[in-house]
């Protein structure tokens, strides 16, 4: 087992490479293979009608004039060291961790990002406890009593759940529930430690929102595993020794099923961790997605870069938990 984590580990530590040096390469050698030249990239990363002098600043800061190997070295550097980038007389330091430094705002990237993890992660994961909760049930009650009132019902709700889009069912629920009925009215974003169910209060719809369309998929994920495993050999053979009803389904039915289930669970809250934009659009939150919602509008390149990095750590670190996982699901995935 332990020779799994390690093997696992390391391969998503090369993995986290690949993608640092992907995403630095769309952001840095794409553009000068279309042609754009160093001064257009520099123009890039400041505001309108730069001065020559802050185009020639950043060029030297970012090293636009060195060659693209020697520019992604000192983004690593950087990343672990911190950078200093000097305007003139004057210079601004970006801390570690180092994701970027806005020349438009003169601000770093990372400590603007770790105001809205919080936000992100508290919709993210919360969601991610309902729909899981939710969807795994149904599911299994489902596949129990498959072309039952109930298995029609939820199968249908189900379908509902896939077909409508998640900024559909947020208005909706603020519709009702902060407008027609102000029941859970001025909804806005309170830290967890400063009030724990004012917190819970105020996502309350956005976990809904994004449990609905998420805990629908899993619902008919889970069924069609479910039914599958119930029919096989060994379910049988468990119950022929005489093992409760519940063992059978929980340790041996269930047990296996849930191999589709932890693969996209990873994918799923990886993502929503890099960034929930349409929810947090509807639900006014200012996350990580609000973030890179404002920073594509500002055409903001490092603060974009620094998204994109954030939000495939969290991807790269779901899928590594998910092996983890696998391999206490399966014990047969440790050899592999």
């Amino acid at each position: 087992m332990f020779a799994y984590i390690i093997r696992r580990t390391l391969a998503a530590v090369v993995l986290l490479l690949v993608v640092s040096a992907v995403t630095f390469a769309i952001f840095f050698l794409l553009p000068r293979l279309a042609g754009e030249t160093t001064d257009q990239l520099a123009t890039q990363y400041i505001g309108k009608n730069p001065s020559p002098e802050a185009v020639l600043a950043v060029k030297k800061n970012l090293g636009f004039d060195q060659p693209i190997y020697v520019q992604y070295g000192r983004f690593l550097k950087a990343l672990v060291t911190g950078a200093e980038y000097k305007f003139g007389p004057d210079a601004a330091t970006c801390h570690v961790p180092c994701f970027g430094y806005s020349f438009k705002n003169h601000l770093e990237v990372w400590p603007e990002l770790t105001k809205r993890i919080p936000i992100t992660l508290s919709l993210a994961v919360g969601a991610a406890v309902l729909w899981l909760v939710s969807g795994v049930a149904t599911g299994v009650v489902s596949a129990l009593k498959p072309r039952s009132i109930f298995d029609r019902l939820a199968m249908g709700v189900a379908l509902a759940g896939v077909s409508l889009p998640v900024f559909f069912t947020g208005a909706l629920l603020l519709t009702l529930f902060s407008y027609e009925w102000p029941i859970l009215d001025n909804l806005q974003y309170v830290d967890f430690t400063a009030d724990p169910l004012m917190w819970a209060r105020n996502l309350i719809l956005p976990w809904i929102s994004l449990a609905f369309l998420y805990s629908a998929l899993y619902a008919r994920l889970t069924r069609a595993g479910m039914l599958e495993t119930m029919s096989e050999d060994y379910i049988r053979t468990a119950r022929a020794k005489g093992l409760a009803e519940r063992k059978v389904v929980v340790r041996h039915g269930l047990r296996s099923a849930l191999t589709p289930v932890v693969t996209i669970f990873g994918m799923d809250l990886g993502l929503l961790l890099g960034g929930a934009l349409i929810t947090e659009q509807v639900f006014s939150l200012q996350g990580v997605g609000a973030f890179a919602v404002s920073a594509i509008a500002d055409n903001d390149l490092p603060k974009i870069l620094g998204v994109t990095l954030l939000a495939a750590f969290f991807i790269v670190l779901c899928n590594l938990v998910v092996d983890l996982l696998y391999a206490a699901v399966d014990p047969r995935v440790r050899l592999s």
